[in-house]
């Protein structure tokens, strides 16, 4: 029997991964800690409202995981993912382009900044922390740029807004979880199991072995930085879906979030290793933090604190695992 209960616990850590057991488990004592401490968190409304807020930041955290693994960064999500929503929602409400025109701009927008955060930190080998501030500071001007430092407002009845929440009566249903399950199986499936993914696993690992292995590392490298500027995009989509009204230069410390969220998952900040479904994890455990907090009466100064110190323990655990390694 005790052997049974050994094989089931190893076969779980094997498919999950230790770490995202832990995150999963501390998931579910969240959640029931503010269910039983707040009537209004476990209101089917608060629910809802949670997992609206969440899907640009799954997005991000989906991205930067791959910068991450490369034993890089991406500072420049927050202010890009705002940037993108702006321009695309200018194309629309400014120059009446269709709305379908302004979501794939949205998108068009992150995959081009990626592409330039790629030729920084993968051709030019500048540090990606400075290259990635450095377009950080450039999305922000280039939003307030755009639109004159005014905001913008998508058309309220924009068709992408329904593939987030759609409404079947009075009951409102949260579609964009699916969206957000689909995009990590799908990008789980591309790291583990295509060639592409295994060698920005290895970048992260060892870039220089990689590299005398015969691997084009400048190519993979770049790949890192465009999927994160591509689904910066995709969080540019879902943010402008989530809020009617985007203010122009805004972002800054989202980013914080994403990254959070990815290290908390159990993605090193050394590179070479990270889940995408550990980032998942990580996104609602940030998620959960950000909406109990304040209903069981904590002000903004101790959220940031306990959100500091979550991460701290992560990023201890990180620290502990590298050198074990």
């Amino acid at each position: 029997m005790a052997g049974n209960d050994k094989k089931s616990k190893n076969f779980l850590v094997s498919k999950i991964g230790g770490q995202q057991l832990i995150v999963l488990g501390v998931i579910v004592a969240l959640f029931a800690f503010f269910c039983i401490k707040s009537d209004i968190f476990r209101s089917y409304t608060t629910i809802l409202s949670m997992l609206d807020f969440s899907y640009f930041v799954a997005f991000m955290a989906i991205g930067v995981t791959f910068a991450l693994i490369t034993g890089g960064n991406d500072l420049s999500i927050g202010t890009g993912m705002v940037c993108y929503g702006i321009i695309g929602g200018f194309f629309v409400t400014k120059l009446g382009l269709p709305v379908t025109v302004g979501f794939v701009i949205t998108i068009l927008c992150g995959v081009l900044m990626g592409c330039f955060n790629g030729f920084l930190v993968a051709i030019l080998e500048l540090p990606p922390f400075i290259a990635t501030l450095s377009t950080m500071m450039i999305a922000r001007g280039l939003g307030s740029i755009v639109t004159g430092g005014s905001s913008i407002t998508w058309p309220a009845d924009a068709w992408f807004k329904n593939i987030f929440k759609i409404s079947i009566g009075e009951a409102k249903y949260p579609l964009g979880f699916v969206w957000v399950v689909l995009a990590v199986t799908i990008m789980t499936i591309f790291l583990r199991h295509t060639k592409p993914g295994r060698y920005i696993i290895a970048i992260g690992s060892n870039k220089e072995a990689t590299r005398l292995s015969g691997v084009n590392v400048i190519k993979w490298h770049m790949l890192a930085y465009i999927i994160c500027g591509m689904f910066t995009g995709f969080a540019g989509v879902a943010y402008s879906a989530t809020f009617p009204t985007i203010a122009a230069g805004s972002g800054a410390g989202l980013e914080l979030d994403a990254i959070c969220a990815a290290i908390i998952g159990g993605t090193s900040m050394y590179g070479g290793s990270g889940t995408i479904f550990g980032t998942l994890l990580g996104v609602y455990v940030m998620s959960i933090l950000k909406t109990g907090l304040p209903l069981i009466g904590l002000q903004a100064n101790w959220q940031q604190i306990i959100t500091g110190i979550v991460l701290l323990v992560a990023v201890f655990i990180d620290v502990v695992r590298g050198k074990k390694n």
